[in-house]
């Protein structure tokens, strides 16, 4: 039986969604690809008509999570709008469908160079997108701080992810100060 194109772009979009969610939930290397075409209700036999490999895929959902992000961003009014959806417990709690810069960090430098320029776009993009809500006097003052803001938040939340289990007091203060300290760090 044929499938038309459409269904075939179907079927990727569904396994490339899959992938990005299950990515971000367990990491890389916790995730097959059985388990993958199954959260997108396909054969494991069919994977390969859409990608290479695990790791093409990998680069691929990288990519599409980064980009559903930065979309979200980018209908934000203001930074502050942003910080305070970003610093939450409830973007703590939801890794499967939050940032994929925190939910890939620590996992990224054992992935392929691909991945690794996949990642390093995503994140050049969303510094991008807070430069746009910085007012120092110069281009490259503005990309040292929206720079720093980003590394900021990402950090607070890899970190406020990793202890919320074994300190949820913890959990909750680091994403509060983070939050209040860009904000009067920034003006934002």
């Amino acid at each position: 039986m044929r499938v038309t194109k459409a269904k075939v772009a179907e079927h990727r979009r569904s396994i490339l969604s899959s992938a990005s969610r299950l990515f971000r939930e367990r990491g890389f290397k916790d995730v097959g690809v059985a388990e993958i075409m199954q959260a997108s209700g396909l054969t494991h036999g069919a994977f390969y008509g859409h990608f290479r490999s695990k790791a093409d895929l990998a680069d691929e959902a990288c990519r599409e999570a980064c980009a559903e992000g930065l979309e979200r961003w980018l209908k934000s009014a203001s930074l502050r709008d942003i910080l305070d959806r970003y610093l939450t417990p409830a973007h703590r709690d939801n890794p499967a469908n939050g940032c994929a810069l925190s939910a890939f960090g620590a996992e990224v430098a054992r992935q392929s160079p691909d991945l690794q320029k996949s990642y390093a776009e995503g994140l050049n993009d969303f510094v991008e997108a807070i430069e746009r809500h910085m007012d120092a006097e110069t281009p490259e003052a503005r990309r040292r701080q929206a720079m720093a803001v980003l590394t900021s938040m990402i950090g607070a939340l890899t970190m406020a992810r990793g202890v919320v289990a074994g300190d949820p007091e913890l959990s909750a203060e680091i994403l509060e100060s983070a939050r209040r300290e860009l904000r009067e760090c920034f003006g934002i």
